[in-house]
């Protein structure tokens, strides 16, 4: 089978040795001399170049810095939410705090003045009992006692301990003197009359069922309310314990409480 080659028609130069050389075609010649940029843009490709260029790069921009712009007001409202965390923290600390406590003068077991005043600067331990409690009010002294005993031996003397009667017609300041000799050294034991120690009862919150007209010579037992209060430097309720409270309990909690005074305060006590 013969194949047919397709016609090209190409003019011959004349070279001055004689030679003769093809020439392409005039339409070939105009091809070839078009520049490279003007053949790109035409083709395919270059447009589909201009289509990325053109469009897509402006929404690459406009996201990036949308979602910069995001980031900012996100890292700021998580900040805030930070700050508003510890704001409340600290009112926490304060203003949600119970109220107990108050203005009081007594006598100590040294028949010294004894006021609320005498509280502040140190941590302390305040609870409520008599001197003829059988069981109770020895146990919750002794356990007040181990508490203190391992605080001072790391925070030194920021610690104290009121031991405040409850029964004032038995409660003399030499049988309360007496009675604290058995006991640690940081306890001091106040005392008042009926009426004075009524209302500091009431401020801590404290029950007894002594009553006003109490013999003092009678035997009698007093119900009372068993919780060591536990007061910052500043005078102010941090935490009731109650009697299943042990007193490496009370030492961890006390740890927490002068570690979060010192971080709002820059100190201990």
């Amino acid at each position: 089978m013969l194949k047919f080659m397709p016609t090209i028609r190409c003019s011959c130069l004349r070279k001055s040795d004689g030679l003769s050389v093809l020439r392409p075609p005039a339409r070939w010649t105009r091809a070839q001399r078009r520049p490279y940029s003007e053949i790109r843009r035409n083709s395919p490709t270059g447009a589909q170049d201009r289509a990325t260029v053109g469009v897509f790069a402006p929404k690459a921009a406009v996201l990036f810095v949308a979602t910069g712009i995001g980031l900012y007001y996100y890292f700021q409202h998580e900040k805030q939410k930070l700050l508003e965390q510890k704001q409340k923290q600290l009112e926490s600390r304060t203003v949600g705090r119970a109220h107990v406590g108050g203005p009081f003068t007594l006598t100590s077991h040294e028949n010294k003045p004894f006021s609320d005043k005498d509280l502040l600067g140190k941590w302390n331990f305040v609870y409520f009992g008599f001197t003829n409690c059988p069981d109770i009010c020895p146990a919750e002294l002794d356990k007040i006692g181990a508490v203190i005993t391992p605080l001072e031996k790391q925070y030194g003397n920021i610690f104290q301990s009121v031991f405040i009667s409850v029964d004032p017609a038995r409660d003399t300041v030499p049988q309360m003197k007496r009675y604290l000799a058995d006991f640690h050294p940081r306890i001091i034991g106040l005392m008042g009359d009926y009426a004075t120690t009524k209302n500091v009862c009431k401020a801590y919150r404290v029950y007894f069922s002594t009553p006003p007209d109490a013999d003092p010579k009678g035997d009698y037992l007093v119900d009372h309310s068993i919780y060591v209060y536990l007061m910052d430097p500043k005078g102010q309720f941090v935490e009731a314990f109650g009697q299943s409270t042990t007193s490496e309990e009370v030492v961890e909690r006390v740890k927490r409480e002068i570690e979060e005074y010192e971080k709002e305060t820059g100190r201990k006590v």
